[in-house]
């Protein structure tokens, strides 16, 4: 559950894989944390900091948001449905800003699907 999020709402629940939410519970029973506590007591700067950082490392300009953005589109691409993207990657009320956030699809990349939909 994510209190107080960017979208103005009280909470918003935050999907994850089973196996994470498993070890996510263990560390948060190691480090005997209260339920009102941070599990990362992060700031978006300091993450933004540490992703620009890494991206500095590889010649890339990074941020956080190109990191959300790169992983809506790899589900894109890979065939995960777009009302998985829209509620569980990107937590967006409106199907019509995921589709806005993903941009217009590529010739190529129309073609390739139309190949991957008729078994070729």
């Amino acid at each position: 559950m994510i209190e107080e999020p960017k979208s103005g709402r009280d909470a918003e629940v935050a999907f994850m894989p089973e196996h994470i939410a498993t070890r996510l519970a263990e560390y948060v029973q190691g480090k005997q944390l209260s339920p009102g506590d941070r599990v990362f007591p992060l700031c978006y700067t300091a993450v933004r900091n540490i992703v620009n950082r890494l991206g500095e490392k590889v010649n890339v300009k990074l941020t956080p948001h190109d990191l959300r953005r790169h992983s809506a589109t790899y589900a894109s691409r890979n065939g995960v449905p777009l009302e998985i993207i829209s509620k569980v990657i990107l937590r967006h009320q409106d199907l019509k800003t995921t589709q806005i956030y993903l941009g217009k699809i590529s010739d190529t990349e129309a073609i390739r699907w139309m190949d991957i939909l008729h078994g070729k």
